[in-house]
């Protein structure tokens, strides 16, 4: 391969890349839900025709990325090439082909260059509901989380399944919110498609497996590289989590070696009879996140760099299988990362960060006026973050997203959903771990129905009970709390009830702190507490 020809290859390979993030733009710009639009809760991509991820966008969750980047397999699977057709989409919710939960909607289009199929786009979206008992850990299996789509034609050479549509409107509480937002997924898919075969013209491609190959060469190479300066062995961690009604313990075996990387969660506890577990498709996803990150966090996610880790589970709460209910399987799966890493810690000391927050602090309220008064019904859906973990030589960030990355909603947008008001929505003094770097703040937050309203909410919260550790000598993060302004405390999981008058009191966890506290420098303490990220202990 010349000189030029590699540049041209790296040239199309970097426009594939602004292709996809124009299609996760489109998605963003139409959709519905306030998860997309304001949180970025989304993945967009595209695929060879063997289903192999080529190209990621830079928005969107490792959950969503990951999982489609397997999803799209189960797909082709499903719909043999001779039922495909130029202006096809293909939809699924189903959670153990797509990405792990109903909420997510997963939609696949084939990409045609006249009649020569030349690849898939792929997109992922949650949308704000889809019936049963809503979005919650309170069901006893799959069948009462809501309605299953499995995978079909969401529309046929152009032509939308009004028969699906008809379906989804009469099983989910906010049918314009989500029909729309099923629109805006095959727009977003629409968009890539179009993108790409300009492309493909304008540089004079009849298909993209020379630049495929280009692809997944380099990728290869690069990890392979990387993983030749790993220490090769076996570690083992665990790591235990508030779980719903009692603790759960998850525990892997990390091995690395020079030709990739293997991780096997025997050893985790068994299913749970709520809806807290995993498909072992999303664990899987979390999993290569927290390898990727230490290994090589500067080479582009594809299936060259996915298919270097491989991970095997017996039956358990990361590898539940149907009918078990999953609903709130980003509760224990974000937690899969700190569990991981836990593992490389030791074979990588002084260059893991410490434990986080973890788990997106998701809320869902469904509002209504009060018995006997007029007012306004809503589904509304909140993204909020605790602490990250206190990182080598960095302290942690405050009310950060991860593993997940999500953004957080603007109050302001919140708002605008539903009868409710956002009285207090601020950083958490004194939660992040102390240590030589400090860990992340947490945030606390006051939420109350409109003066005539109450709401029901679905807790969806861990480290309540089992803080985020610190590592080498670094202190723990503060745990969280969930409560009512008069003092009553409630479950961290489950669905429960705010009445007219009342305040809904969250005190969201921090992150670990990282190294001896003695060590930490005058400066940033001072710093610390001009800030007010902590507060001046008492005489």
């Amino acid at each position: 391969m010349t000189a030029i020809t590699e540049i041209r290859l790296q040239v199309m390979w970097n426009r594939l890349i602004s292709v996809v993030e124009e299609q996760a733009m489109t998605l963003i710009r139409t959709a519905f839900s306030t998860s997309v639009r304001e949180a970025g809760d989304l993945s967009a991509g595209v695929y060879d025709p063997q289903g192999r991820m080529l190209a990621q966008a830079v928005t969107g969750t490792p959950g969503h990325v990951n999982t489609m980047a397997e999803a799209v397999g189960n797909f082709l699977a499903e719909i043999p090439r001779e039922d495909m057709f130029p202006g096809d989409t293909y939809v699924t919710n189903d959670p153990w082909k797509g990405t792990g939960h109903l909420h997510d909607i997963t939609m696949v289009s084939p990409s045609f260059l006249g009649d020569r199929l030349v690849g898939f786009f792929a997109c992922t979206a949650h949308v704000v509901d889809v019936g049963g008992r809503g979005f919650g850990a309170d069901g006893k299996s799959v069948y009462e989380e809501g309605i299953q789509i499995p995978i079909l034609k969401f529309a046929e050479r152009g032509q939308v399944n009004s028969t699906l549509i008809r379906l989804l409107r009469a099983n989910v509480r906010e049918p314009n919110q989500v029909v729309g937002d099923f629109y805006s997924l095959a727009a977003c898919n629409e968009v890539g498609h179009r993108r790409l075969i300009d492309m493909m013209q304008e540089i004079g491609l009849d298909s993209l497996d020379s630049l495929a190959d280009f692809i997944f060469t380099r990728t290869r190479t690069a990890m392979l590289e990387r993983l030749a300066t790993l220490p090769a062995g076996t570690w083992s961690s665990t790591l235990t989590t508030d779980g719903y009604d009692a603790p759960v313990t998850l525990a892997s075996t990390v091995t690395l070696r020079p030709d990739g990387v293997h991780v096997d969660f025997t050893g985790t506890d068994a299913p749970s009879r709520w809806g807290i577990n995993v498909p072992l498709i999303y664990t899987k996803a979390y999993a290569s996140y927290a390898l990727k990150c230490v290994v090589a966090p500067d080479i582009p996610n594809n299936w060259a760099s996915l298919d270097l880790v491989t991970i095997a589970s017996p039956e358990n709460i990361l590898n539940a299988q149907r009918p078990a209910p999953v609903s709130l399987r980003h509760v224990i799966g974000h937690m899969v990362p700190d569990l991981i890493l836990n593992a490389l810690a030791q074979a990588l000391p002084g260059q893991i960060l410490a434990q986080g927050a973890g788990a997106l602090w998701n809320l869902h309220i469904s509002a209504r006026p009060v018995a006997g008064t007029e007012g306004r019904k809503a589904e509304i859906l909140m993204f909020n973050s605790g602490g990250m973990g206190a990182r080598p030589g960095l302290d942690g960030l405050g009310a950060t997203a991860f593993p997940s990355g999500v953004m957080t909603m603007p109050v302001e947008a919140t708002e605008q959903t539903g009868p409710i008001i956002v009285w207090r929505k601020e950083l958490r003094a004194d939660s992040g771990g102390d240590g030589q770097y400090r860990g992340g703040l947490g945030q606390r937050i006051e939420i109350a129905p409109m003066p005539g309203h109450e709401f029901d909410f679905s807790a969806m919260f861990d480290r309540v009970n089992h803080a985020a550790e610190g590592r080498d000598g670094g202190s723990s993060g503060a745990p969280g709390g969930v409560a009512l302004d008069d003092g009553t405390r409630l479950k961290p999981k489950g669905w429960q009830h705010v009445p007219a008058g009342r305040r809904l009191m969250l005190t969201l966890p921090g992150g670990g702190g990282f190294g001896d506290p003695a060590k930490r420098a005058p400066a940033a303490r001072a710093d610390d507490l001009s800030k007010g990220y902590v507060t001046a202990p008492k005489d």
